[in-house]
């Protein structure tokens, strides 16, 4: 189940960053958003197996953490994508993103698994 975690969480930021970088409203963008959104799921539902199966171990709170963390990426990755499609801006959302992104890619090298 790590295996499929982790390889969701690199393939949804390439996707993110994809869909970012393209025109807005253009079909290709719609297509990467919504197959990006069916990576959140995986993500989710792969990172919730792990984080139950990591609740028993002293390391619990740093779990805890890094989950809140990844909650926040994906959420943030949602945020940017439609405000941009709305054009609204998103500049401090960007820095706010690589910040919460750099801490959760940090528990995740630190913690044991």
């Amino acid at each position: 189940m790590l295996h499929l975690h982790l390889t969701s969480i690199i393939v949804a930021i390439v996707l993110f960053f994809v869909s970012a970088m393209m025109q807005k409203g253009s079909t290709a963008q719609k297509m990467t958003h919504m197959i990006l959104r069916l990576f959140y799921i995986l993500i989710l539902f792969s990172g919730g197996y792990v984080f139950s199966e990591m609740m028993a171990s002293s390391l619990a709170m740093e779990y805890g953490l890094k989950l809140l963390g990844g909650l926040l990426v994906i959420g943030l990755m949602e945020i940017i994508l439609v405000r941009k499609e709305k054009e609204k801006t998103i500049g401090f959302l960007w820095i706010l993103f690589i910040i919460i992104l750099a801490f959760t890619l940090y528990m995740g090298y630190h913690l044991p698994l």
